[in-house]
């Protein structure tokens, strides 16, 4: 069997940015970045089921900033609309070594991936694979990990050119999630906005060093980096643990001011009236 296993290390950059400013700058950058050939226009949908103890010992880890921290996920990329038993998923440990990110995931069919997480039960896998997919057992059963939240967004990536090849830089949009219904092949779920949807999330992704424009244009746009995860955001936003410095809330985040609004044909849509249901 061949292995479709994968690992990276990477630094990452984040920014909380307005929609309409996010476009103005993901124009510019594509003036030096080309588009992901994996990303359509309009961006393409990632949707992550976050796996923790029930003293949600992933999310304490991240709070109380530990050099070495880890998450273990399920990652779908696309619509859900049609999402089966054997559509391709990827298992995933995220982990923080001091600041670098490091990324180790494998690809498998949808229900071979819950027989994995959910049903703690060893599948099928290549030599090559073996060392990872015990690690996912063993973390699943020693810390009794089970389906805690559910993260999607709307993302558009662009990476580098020439001496540039290493920088990925990515818009998420629309970012929602719940804290039940566990299944991406569910019909019809019920997700909330759990970052204000006038605003995206911008990520500057390098193996080595930021190239010195891409500092010169944050400089420039006033952007702030933040302590923002997705995660934590949904564990917060869902009262799951208390708010930390890590949350978003929706009153630091006050949409445009009615002169300043985002003309109607920039608008992520669906428009949402509330942040709390229909944000599917």
């Amino acid at each position: 069997m061949a292995s479709r296993l994968h690992a990276f290390n990477r630094f990452e950059l984040k920014y909380l940015v307005p929609v309409d400013q996010a476009a103005e700058i993901r124009d510019e950058l594509a003036e030096r970045m080309d588009t992901d050939p994996y990303s359509p226009v309009g961006g393409y949908g990632v949707w992550s089921l976050y796996y923790d103890s029930p003293q949600l010992r992933f999310y304490w880890e991240k709070i109380e900033g530990l050099k070495f921290r880890r998450k273990l996920r399920i990652r779908h990329y696309g619509n859900l609309d049609g999402v089966t038993d054997a559509s391709p998923v990827c298992v995933e440990i995220k982990q923080r070594v001091n600041r670098v990110t490091q990324k180790r995931r494998i690809t498998l069919p949808y229900g071979v991936a819950r027989t994995l997480c959910d049903g703690r039960q060893m599948v099928e896998h290549s030599a090559k694979e073996s060392a990872f997919i015990q690690e996912v057992l063993d973390l699943v059963v020693r810390l009794d990990l089970r389906p805690t939240a559910i993260t999607g967004y709307q993302r558009e990536a662009l990476v580098g050119r020439a001496a540039d090849t290493g920088l990925r830089v990515t818009f998420d949009r629309r970012i929602r999630g719940r804290d039940r219904d566990f299944d991406f092949g569910l019909q019809t779920p019920e997700n909330r906005f759990t970052i204000p949807p006038h605003m995206s999330v911008m990520e500057i992704k390098v193996n080595e060093r930021t190239p010195y424009w891409i500092t010169d244009l944050a400089a420039r746009r006033n952007l702030n980096l933040v302590r923002i995860s997705k995660y934590v955001q949904s564990v917060e936003a869902f009262g799951l643990a208390p708010r930390s410095v890590f949350h978003v809330d929706e009153s630091d985040c006050p949409p445009p001011h009615p002169s300043e609004e985002v003309p109607l044909h920039q608008r992520p849509t669906p428009d949402a009236a509330s942040l709390k249901v229909g944000a599917q």
